[in-house]
């Protein structure tokens, strides 16, 4: 897994792992340039066993990635809380969402749900209302059909403002 240099074109793709809905982003990044490129979520039934309901995510997100060619990934880390049976059924959701882009040999980053606020909108607590706004500001052509679907385009503003030090990291992980 390598990424791009860092002053090249790179297409990203931000994940904003769930049970009930995955939200996607794909943007494109040039220096400090960002280009909206399109946006979504991968929504199974809620009837359908925890399997299937993991499988439906990953042939999502696996369609998204064939149509779309994303060279980088960036996936949001779990929100742990007080409820254990929910973090680790979450958890579950955020392994298939790292599955995907690895099986085809993505370079994928973590990022803490405060990080992605405070890049975005500047404030580590911020609301999902004032990322919604920061969205407009950034990548005017966006209109994400769902807060999950925005909470991955900010997850992919992310990377592309730390993939220098995202792909540092990567590196030296791997020594």
């Amino acid at each position: 897994m390598t990424s791009q240099p860092i002053r090249s074109p790179v297409r990203i793709i931000g994940i904003d792992p769930g049970l009930r809905r995955t939200g996607w982003g794909v943007i494109e990044s040039e220096g400090n340039r960002l280009v909206y490129v399109a946006c979504g979520s991968v929504e199974p039934p809620d009837n359908l066993p925890l399997a299937s309901r993991l499988l439906a995510i990953h042939e999502g997100l696996a369609a998204v990635l064939g149509d779309y060619k994303p060279a980088e990934a960036a996936v949001e880390q779990t929100f742990v809380n007080k409820d254990g049976a929910a973090t680790l059924k979450l958890g579950q959701a955020r392994g298939v969402a790292m599955l995907a882009p690895a099986m085809f040999g993505i370079a994928i980053a973590e990022y803490a749900p405060n990080q992605v606020k405070k890049t975005v909108v500047g404030a580590g607590h911020a609301e999902k209302n004032q990322i919604q706004v920061m969205l407009k500001i950034l990548l005017p052509k966006a209109e994400p059909p769902s807060a999950d679907a925005a909470d991955a385009l900010a997850i992919a503003i992310t990377h592309a403002h730390h993939r220098q030090s995202a792909a540092l990291r990567l590196k030296v992980a791997s020594l």
